[in-house]
């Protein structure tokens, strides 16, 4: 993967949750500190320097202190989000949903990573997430309670660096694919849908217990993993806008002693401004599929699916111009994979499974220093369609299916301010999803943010239910 993507992957992060909504959506939260505790500035010192006359001992120990602090890095952040728009939502000629103003999220949240370079070729990295939920989260209020709070951890993996490879054993993830935002490729990452709120997409991929081996040659790079215990998508959170009471509940998957694993291999060769990856691998499908109870007051069991991945990627920087494009071919996936992802996605005959051909495409432009312009698109058919009978899967799955993502960003004031927009919409031109963000760096440690969300969907669109929603959010974050 190129230098060039890998910084605008960093410039994008934050608005990925939003393209997960069509089958890979963000989730998570980032959060922030009481402004009691960090209205003195802790660098100003007005005290007396005495260390000349401290013991070269204390030097020593107060010195080897501050290396160990040096190694986190923490973000706490308050995040705040409000659906703005009052409105009724038409389910039948005589029946309505009234989607009032609302205020859903409202919530402090602190990241921490800690990476440590403890000996020569050895790395210890770890992070984690605490997300306190105040009154008013829909979190909280599902609780009835004022607060409500959830710590969860993420990475923490050991790793061995040689001359040209790399060992990695732990909790991490595995990214394949070179299309911003929506690779047909990105799909070894399981992820947890919560919200429609902003956050970086490391929050939103939940880390699982792999081992990776790198190799590093002259112009051609193999990488190598085992999951050892594969994970799957969380269900939707109670409470949040993409849980919809049922008269049952969704389970989570029970293992009941199974063996299950995931491995996989890529290739990469590097050219002049161009890099050529072939990839392959074993893999559970990250949803869960659910069949709709046979008994009353019995809840589904979740249904897990192995199937095998074959995937091209390359990448082709012409001047200010950075080309991508991704290939993937599915081999048995489940009709019921392709739902939207929500646990109203109950399925009928999700047994049936087919393969699947998905492609991701798109460009990214540098207008300047400052301005940047991208747009992907991700389109995926089933191939063997003569094979599966029509009424296990509708008839749109026949066609090609997917989504398109356009970005525009500028950053000013030497990058201290940027503004950003985005369209995401499907290919049948049934929905969609446009967001205005705006966010100032104060300094070094402080930023803030803001967001405006808006979403139009028609009525055979999983999107319906959010039809003509306006979201407002704001977020304070200080780093450390």
């Amino acid at each position: 993967m190129s230098s060039r993507l890998g910084r605008a992957r960093t410039k994008t992060t934050r608005l990925y949750s939003f393209i997960f909504l069509f089958g890979v959506i963000y989730g998570q939260d980032s959060s922030n500190k009481s402004l009691d505790d960090i209205l003195l500035d802790d660098n100003i010192d007005f005290a007396f320097d005495d260390s000349i006359f401290n013991s070269p001992f204390e030097t020593e120990q107060e010195s080897s202190k501050n290396d160990w602090l040096d190694n986190f890095t923490i973000k706490v952040s308050q995040q705040l989000y409000s659906q703005i728009n009052h409105h009724r939502i038409p389910i039948t000629p005589t029946l309505s949903i009234d989607r009032k103003r609302d205020l859903e999220i409202n919530r402090l949240g602190t990241n921490v990573r800690y990476q440590n370079v403890f000996a020569p070729g050895w790395l210890l990295q770890a992070s984690a997430q605490l997300r306190l939920h105040w009154a008013g989260d829909y979190q909280s209020e599902v609780e009835n309670k004022n607060f409500e709070w959830e710590f969860r951890g993420n990475e923490l993996f050991l790793q061995r660096s040689f001359a040209n490879q790399t060992i990695k054993l732990g909790r991490q993830t595995v990214v394949w694919g070179e299309t911003l935002g929506n690779s047909v490729l990105d799909v070894i990452n399981i992820n947890e849908f919560r919200d429609f709120s902003i956050i970086d997409i490391e929050d939103a991929r939940l880390n699982q217990w792999l081992l990776v081996w790198d190799f590093f040659g002259d112009d051609s790079d193999f990488s190598s993993f085992i999951n050892f215990f594969p994970e799957f998508n969380p269900n939707p959170v109670r409470g949040s806008p993409f849980f919809f009471e049922m008269p049952f509940d969704l389970t989570e998957y029970d293992r009941e002693g199974d063996l299950i694993f995931e491995v996989g291999t890529k290739w990469k060769r590097s050219f002049k401004g161009s890099d050529v990856s072939l990839m392959a691998a074993y893999l559970y499908e990250n949803q869960l599929s659910f069949d709709v109870p046979s008994e009353a007051f019995k809840n589904p069991k979740p249904k897990v699916n192995d199937f095998v991945l074959f995937g091209f990627s390359v990448n082709r920087a012409l001047g200010k111009l950075l080309l991508n494009l991704d290939i993937a071919y599915s081999h048995d996936v489940l009709l019921g994979s392709f739902n939207f992802l929500s646990n109203t996605s109950m399925n009928s005959g999700s047994s049936s499974k087919a393969n699947r051909l998905g492609t991701s495409f798109g460009f990214e432009y540098a207008v300047n220093n400052n301005q940047n312009i991208s747009i992907g698109i991700q389109a995926q058919k089933l191939t063997n369609i003569d094979s599966t009978p029509f009424d296990n899967f509708s008839g749109n799955e026949r066609k090609v299916f997917g989504s398109w993502l356009a970005r525009y960003s500028n950053a000013f004031n030497n990058g201290n301010l940027t503004v950003s927009s985005t369209l995401q919409g499907d290919l049948k031109g049934e929905s969609l999803l446009a967001l205005m963000d705006v966010t100032y760096n104060l300094n070094d440690k402080w930023a803030i943010s803001t967001q405006i969300i808006s979403i139009s969907a028609a009525d055979n669109s999983p999107l319906f239910l959010f039809s003509e929603d306006v979201r407002l959010g704001a977020t304070v974050s200080f780093s450390f």
